[in-house]
């Protein structure tokens, strides 16, 4: 009787331990949505809606398609936040967030094509008293400043035509 108990407590320990440490799932159930997340939905409509926009500026200012859309690696986007992570420590600064900016390059640079690079927000490590200065960005105020000295992230990847809508290259 011993042997049966000590058996069955054994496949419900090996069962308890196969769903919870090789079940695939566990680490979606736990991860937390961040905040802003659309629909696909919701973004086509946001994208068809800058299409006015978007002609305009192509047409009055660039004769020829321009940018949609930006491409980083997410091998590439880690590291940038660990190096801006580690040069805003180097600055004296915590970094919280990233802000992402809308930009034109030179004319004589990628023929003035329209881009987005972002650069690191923070906040003062301490101020004179020792006490950390900076305000809180999760309260939706807009987060904290750009990081003064704090190298930017641009040379994303264009869309492919530069002018593509979203969604792009489905690869179903």
């Amino acid at each position: 009787m011993k042997k049966l108990l000590v058996l069955l407590l054994g496949i419900i320990l090996g069962i308890l331990i196969c769903h919870y440490f090789i079940n695939p799932n566990t680490d979606t159930e736990s991860m937390t949505k961040p905040r802003g997340i659309i629909s696909p939905k919701t973004a086509k409509q946001m994208d068809e809606a800058y299409n006015a926009r978007h002609k305009l500026i192509s047409d009055s200012i660039l004769g020829k398609p321009d940018n949609r859309s930006a491409w980083w690696s997410l091998t590439d986007l880690k590291n940038y936040i660990t190096y801006a992570e580690s040069q805003a420590k180097d600055l004296g600064y915590v970094m919280d967030g990233i802000r992402v900016y809308q930009a034109a390059h030179p004319n004589e640079l990628n023929d003035g094509f329209t881009t987005v690079f972002m650069a690191p927000t923070g906040f003062k490590s301490k101020d004179e008293d020792g006490m950390v200065d900076g305000g809180n960005p999760e309260d939706g105020d807009g987060g904290s400043g750009d990081i003064p000295g704090g190298d930017p992230l641009n040379m994303g990847t264009g869309g492919n035509p530069p002018n593509a809508n979203y969604p792009q290259g489905n690869n179903n």
